[in-house]
């Protein structure tokens, strides 16, 4: 038997717009229950707090959203591959900050948590925005400078935003989106009571931020009031060309505060990251406070676009990242090992996001550059009295555009 399934896009239903996955064979529309044994197994830090809650051994998922993942992946892959191949070209200025090699992070994350929690990152951010909600072309618009980007073109790579996703950037200064997350997080425990807040926040960062201070004042402030935020470390070992290493005294970041408590995860297992991130949201929808996930992970390519991360790691070093622990890898291996599909069937899925992905790249550079009337707009709130115009420091408004 044969059933048609008809799938309007990612698990959120708005990263592709294309029917996907047309048909499958009945094989599909079972619940797989596997182990949960991630290369980097968890890690707990209690941070002196009692009735943790219980890590899974075990995930149950549904056959065909194991295929679902998998596509998301190929999509969330190929569009930072194109970002890269763009801005060797020249289509692309400023700076650029791939997430290949780290998409499980966001993948399973954004599954586990609720629509209405709120995250917040550094400019590591387009596959994010995505996992929120946004399209391809959004980023590559405005990566462009293109009106059709997320931001008008006016942000650039490290200023993905996507509000109705509750997703609030994408931030340029290393470390200052915890500050932020804080007071994402910090509403939920006023409007809800904090020993029952309904929703939490995510504050990502990487281990290249991980020593900043404010990280440690937003700490500090999450801990007293118990605001429940979940600090992530993104830590894919470099920090903008440093081992972490060579710049965390204590690079065991899940835990760097003592009295919050931690969990390492295998950032590159999406169902580890999956399980992490729910043990981490039960813990702050208890009334505990902040919590601390560190996400072991890699990534393949530089820093930033004009890191030669040759001088600091070898090819051969993440040629066996890539073999032994890459997140599109380990779910193309439970798809065949469970015989959901074929290797011609992948093929297929792979083929048909590597267009569809490509696709969406044309339609952004077809898009209309930026109008330079919109350096004056989004600067103050509607409704407020210099709203379309500027203010300067001595007072004077310039004339509406």
């Amino acid at each position: 038997t044969v059933s048609v399934l008809y799938w309007e896009g990612t698990p959120n239903n708005r990263l592709l717009n294309t029917a996907m996955l047309r048909a499958s064979v009945s094989r599909l529309g079972k619940s797989l229950t596997l182990p949960l044994a991630p290369k980097k197994e968890f890690i707990i830090h209690d941070g002196g707090k009692k009735d943790l809650p219980e890590l899974r051994t075990e995930f149950t998922v549904d056959s065909d959203k194991l295929v679902e993942y998998f596509r998301t992946l190929l999509v969330y892959r190929r569009m930072e591959t194109l970002c890269d191949q763009a801005y060797k070209a020249k289509k692309i200025r400023g700076f650029c900050h791939l997430y290949i090699g780290q998409e499980a992070i966001a993948l399973g994350m954004t599954q586990t948590l609720d629509k209405d929690d709120q995250i917040v990152t550094g400019y590591r951010d387009h596959v994010w925005y995505c996992a929120r909600g946004g399209q391809p072309k959004d980023v590559f618009a405005e990566m462009m400078g293109r009106q059709t980007g997320c931001s008008k073109g006016k942000g650039g790579s490290m200023h993905m935003y996507n509000e109705p996703g509750r997703f609030y950037g994408g931030n340029g200064i290393v470390g200052a989106q915890a500050s932020l997350g804080t007071g994402l997080a910090w509403k939920h425990s006023l409007t809800n009571g904090k020993e029952s807040p309904k929703n939490c926040a995510v504050a990502l960062y990487g281990d290249g931020a991980a020593n900043q201070g404010q990280l440690f004042e937003c700490f500090n402030m999450a801990s007293l009031f118990k605001i429940p935020c979940i600090y992530v470390c993104e830590n894919n070992h470099f920090g903008m060309g440093t081992a972490e290493a060579r710049a965390s005294a204590h690079p065991k970041f899940y835990k760097r505060c003592e009295f919050i408590p931690g969990l390492r995860v295998d950032g590159m297992d999406l169902f580890a990251v999956m399980e992490g991130t729910r043990w981490a949201r039960e813990w702050c929808l208890k009334g505990n406070g902040p919590v601390i996930l560190e996400m072991d992970s890699y990534r393949y390519m530089g820093h930033s676009m004009s890191d030669p991360d040759s001088a600091y790691r070898t090819k051969d070093d993440v040629r066996k990242v890539r073999d032994e622990r890459d997140c599109v890898v380990h779910l193309r291996k439970l798809i065949l090992e469970n015989n959901l599909k074929t290797e011609q069937e992948l093929k297929a899925i792979e083929k048909e996001v590597k267009k569809e992905v490509e696709q969406q790249l044309v339609e952004a550079e077809k898009a209309p550059v930026t109008d330079a009337k919109e350096l004056w707009t989004d600067i103050y709130a509607p409704g407020t009295k210099y709203e379309g115009g500027l203010k300067t420091p001595q007072g004077t408004v310039y004339q509406q555009i």
